[in-house]
């Protein structure tokens, strides 16, 4: 089976702008998709533990947005994968976007080259 044959899952925020690139290129290219908008319907720690064995919670966890940045010092101290799953559950604003679940991988942020290759 392709991965062109099988709906897709796009996990994010809707009102992000990286986000409404990942729609658009999709669209365009006429990739049929599911949104799951975790700001709104929220995120469970199956999804965000597979997503950080695959990448890394380096990886998941979005350091340069403003709500991590706004944490207290004390709670961005000596991280780790289940402390930084903690903060994705309390905070999904804090989860990297999009995460496009390809089934059998995940993409995590947008790039149309990465796109591209992982979706021909």
């Amino acid at each position: 089976m392709t991965v062109s044959s099988k709906t897709l899952h796009l996990f994010g925020i809707k009102a992000c702008d990286t986000m409404k690139k990942a729609r658009t290129w999709l669209d365009e290219h006429g990739v049929s998709y599911e949104f799951h908008d975790y700001k709104t319907v929220g995120i469970d720690r199956e999804h965000l533990t597979q997503w950080c064995n695959e990448h890394g919670w380096q990886v998941v966890l979005n350091r340069a947005g403003t709500t991590f940045r706004k944490l207290e010092d004390e709670r961005k101290a000596d991280l780790d994968q289940s402390k930084a799953i903690e903060l994705m559950l309390a905070q999904p604003s804090m989860i990297k976007r999009p995460v496009l679940d390809l089934g059998d991988r995940t993409l995590i942020g947008f790039k149309p080259d990465t796109y591209s290759a992982a979706l021909k």
